[in-house]
C-alpha cells in the first residue's frame, strides 16, 4: 500500500496518508485541522539497495522512519 505526503495549504501541516485500492478515490483531508485544501509533496524514496545486494536495506527491519523530505 503506497503512501502519500501531504502539505495543508491552510495550516501548513505535513502528514502521511496511507492508502487502499479502496481508498484512492477519496480526497485527503488535514490531520491537524480538517482542510481539505491540500497538496500532495515529493517525498525520498523510504529504501537503498545494499552494496552487491538485490533485497533493499532496511526491507526486513520493520518501518522506517518518516523522511522529512518535501
Amino acid at each position: 500500500m503506497p503512501i502519500y505526503e501531504y502539505r495543508c495549504n491552510a495550516c501548513n501541516n505535513l502528514f502521511e496518508v496511507l492508502t487502499t485500492s479502496s481508498d484512492s478515490r477519496e480526497d485527503p483531508v488535514c490531520t491537524q485541522c480538517g482542510s481539505p485544501d491540500v497538496r500532495k509533496t515529493i517525498s525520498a524514496s523510504s529504501y537503498r539497495l545494499n552494496k552487491g545486494s538485490s533485497i533493499p536495506a532496511g526491507a526486513l527491519s520493520g518501518c522506517s522512519a518518516k523522511s522529512g523530505f518535501s
